[in-house]
């Protein structure tokens, strides 16, 4: 190890513990007391969480093989559904988002809503006027049953047994909450990145329930980029010592996966901004002043991708990570179909389909593959483009150019103008 008076010795990584049986301590050496997992759990409180069980008594098959004998979804709605169902919106959330779109903090919610200045009275998505519903995804970890919830044939967490969910296993989930709702036909659907593959796959899936669909910063099938980046992330997590399996629900606070989860949240944190925003913001500032020459001595960037890893943590599930990054991984709307020419041929439709300049995960040119393959289908699509820094992040952080489009969209095709 490199020694020198330049040295802090405050920033050494902490001592590996006696007992051998004890994992290693991480040297970013994130807070002791974190939860083993940050999912909502029966006997939280709900928040603004409403909740539907589906209907038995089959259970539900999965796309991959298996089945879960029972399934609830937690969502949340805004607004009030007109007696003949016409103005109810659907939006799909993205990878560590749930049905908490609007609204504050606080008893059951962790954090305000992501998506609160899209969504509200005389918003872009006007709840004066329309009936809003969010529901968290199958495998999440917010209330739908996920790999935090009990099992109902043991009583325990599912864990390292939870099975393979996709895309269209979440959308099946959300067409029985909309049977449920009274909703026949989507307004839109509308969602970023893993909500733009849930938003597509309802165009797909049940073009007869929906009557536009508005995909951001989307993709018709993951790239091969896309799944290297994710899987970098799940294996990180996965080689976490507390990870234990998937089944380390039963440790105690400050013995989960946590160390993981971060890791593999810092590195996708990377990926969702640009490398102009990280300059602007950080440069190589350093967060230890005292020193620049520890293993472990930080820039200003480190430690703001160990506050978002560690933040993540408080509030999200390490399996649900693994899960729904698969889920996004799986993502293909021509697998089993004929090919994307095939399935995009079924979407009867107007389609958004909505670029950030910046983004070099989901880069422009996936959607604008989207927009050909419609128009070539014979459909309509409107593409637009948001001139943003904030790379991928764009479509949660560009709020009034991102509704504006959005906006913009609903009224021409409310016009009938393609």
């Amino acid at each position: 190890m490199r020694t020198g008076k330049n040295r802090s010795r405050q920033q050494d990584p902490p001592a590996a513990p006696v007992d051998d049986k004890l994992p290693p301590v991480h040297p970013r050496g994130y807070s002791t007391d974190l939860p083993v997992t940050g999912a909502w759990r029966p006997g939280d409180p709900p928040g603004k969480r409403q909740f539907f069980t589906l209907d038995r008594p089959h259970s539900f098959e999965l796309e991959g093989g298996g089945a879960l004998r029972e399934v609830t979804l937690a969502y949340e709605t805004w607004g009030q559904l007109a007696p003949d169902g016409s103005n109810a919106v659907l939006i799909c959330h993205a990878l560590t988002g749930d049905s908490h779109v609007a609204g504050e903090a606080g008893h059951g919610h962790p954090t305000p809503g992501w998506w609160g200045e899209m969504v509200g009275p005389g918003k872009v998505l006007d709840t004066n006027e329309l009936y809003v519903v969010c529901a968290n995804v199958l495998g999440g970890c917010q209330g739908t049953t996920g790999p935090a919830s009990p099992n109902p044939d043991t009583g325990t967490a599912y864990g390292s047994s939870f099975p393979t969910v996709t895309v269209r296993d979440i959308v099946r989930t959300q067409r029985r909450l909309a049977d449920h709702l009274g909703v026949r036909r989507w307004l839109t659907v509308v969602g970023g990145s893993m909500g733009a593959m849930q938003a597509l796959e309802w165009g797909v899936m049940f073009p007869d329930r929906v009557s536009s669909v508005c995909s951001l910063a989307g993709c018709m099938a993951a790239s091969a980029q896309q799944i290297g980046w994710s899987a970098v992330g799940r294996t990180a997590l996965a080689l976490d010592p507390n990870w234990q399996g998937g089944d380390y629900y039963d440790n105690p606070p400050g013995q989960g996966p946590h160390a993981g989860l971060a890791i593999a949240r810092s590195l996708a944190q990377i990926t969702y901004r640009s490398d102009e925003v990280f300059e602007d913001r950080f440069g190589r500032e350093l967060f230890d002043i005292h020193s620049v020459y520890g293993l472990w001595d930080r820039f200003q960037v480190e430690s703001y991708l160990d506050y978002h890893g560690e933040k993540l943590a408080k509030r999200f599930d390490a399996n649900t990570y693994l899960v729904l990054n698969r889920v996004m991984d799986l993502h293909d709307i021509g697998r089993d179909r004929g090919g994307i020419a095939a399935a995009v041929s079924r979407i009867n439709s107007p389609v958004l389909s909505l670029s950030i300049t910046s983004d070099t995960l989901y880069p422009p040119r996936q959607q604008v593959e989207l927009h050909d393959a419609v128009v070539a289908a014979g459909g309509r699509c409107v593409y637009t483009v948001v001139d943003s820094p904030h790379g991928h992040d764009g479509f949660l952080l560009e709020v009034e150019a991102v509704g504006q489009a959005i906006k913009d969209f609903l009224e021409k095709v409310g016009s009938g103008v393609s």
